[in-house]
């Protein structure tokens, strides 16, 4: 399944649930079924900046593929990380670089994020999206 589709996967399944508590509830569901990150990844050069928990993310391209790699120590950051990973882990740089992550907009993600989860989900996307521009450019 290529990344638009993916997206549109997670807004037909946020869009089952009715209020934000049960979203939330889901999100959360989401991380714990993330299969936990590899110690070798969970190094200071992985940590992302700009969240309040800590994040550790890696990428790997293997033309023409990307994987990434990500994990949190907050049950909500895990589930974030669980999305992003779906949609976007296992695409070519060119789809991911071409598929702006509006889902999370969609999906109401951006207007029920504390200021600091929203701002360490934006060094996701932009990590996500630095690397495949990188891999991209060969």
């Amino acid at each position: 399944m290529g990344v638009a589709e993916q997206a549109e996967d997670i807004v037909a399944e946020f869009a089952f649930f009715d209020d934000w508590e049960d979203r939330y509830q889901h999100l959360i569901d989401l991380g714990r079924r993330l299969p936990a990150l590899d110690d070798d990844y969970k190094t200071e050069e992985n940590r992302l900046r700009g969240c309040q928990s800590v994040v550790h993310f890696a990428a790997e391209y293997d033309a023409p593929h990307m994987t990434f790699y990500a994990g949190s120590d907050a049950a909500i950051v895990q589930g974030l990380i669980a999305v992003m990973m779906r949609v976007y882990s296992g695409q070519t740089p060119e789809d991911i670089i071409a598929t702006p992550p509006d889902f999370l907009h969609e999906i109401g993600l951006d207007e029920h994020l504390s200021p600091t989860r929203k701002n360490g989900l934006a060094s996701m996307v932009t990590a996500i999206m630095t690397s495949a521009q990188n891999a991209a450019k060969g």
